[in-house]
């Protein structure tokens, strides 16, 4: 074979190398969870009477409604919260405490300041919806990694909008 055939082949490869790389689009899926894992970014902004108050933070949630554990961190990586439960037990560790709970609505109140619905977000991570206390899960953006729940009733409103990673 001559020198010029084989550069020939060789810039045709190449060229439709390209051509096909150009072609393909990247999918965006929400990341399947292994086991009940979801991991990602989370802000949640609440309508307090004097001002908003709004909080963000990394999350990893795992389990299910039952027993599970809910860890917050900063975006350097510190962790602000871990939220552990099962039917017997509901902590919240934070700052070197370890305080116990009554029940999950009442460990999610104190870590964020509002009621967040820990069991109901279950549900909606696996795109199937379920009744909240007042929220409202958007989950027409799942399959794209982002979910978005309000709440209007009872006050004060609020909003959460998570962002997953793989």
């Amino acid at each position: 074979m001559s020198l010029q055939r084989r550069q020939l082949g060789a810039t045709l490869a190449g060229l439709a190398t390209l051509w096909l790389a150009g072609c393909a689009q990247p999918v965006l899926r929400a990341p399947a969870p292994a086991q009940g894992y979801w991991r990602g970014r989370l802000a949640l902004r609440v309508e307090d009477r004097a001002e908003p108050t709004s909080f963000f933070a990394n999350f990893e949630l795992s389990g299910s409604a039952d027993a599970g554990e809910l860890l917050l961190s900063s975006p350097l990586g510190t962790t602000l919260a871990q939220l552990s439960w099962n039917p017997r037990s509901a902590l919240l560790r934070n700052n070197g405490r370890t305080r116990a709970f009554d029940n999950l609505d009442a460990l999610a109140i104190e870590a964020t300041g509002t009621d967040i619905p820990i069991a109901a977000l279950f549900e909606w991570l696996q795109g199937r919806t379920a009744p909240a206390d007042g929220w409202q899960a958007d989950l027409t953006q799942l399959e794209a990694g982002r979910l978005l729940a309000r709440r209007a009733q009872p006050a004060p409103a609020a909003e959460l909008r998570l962002i997953l990673e793989p």
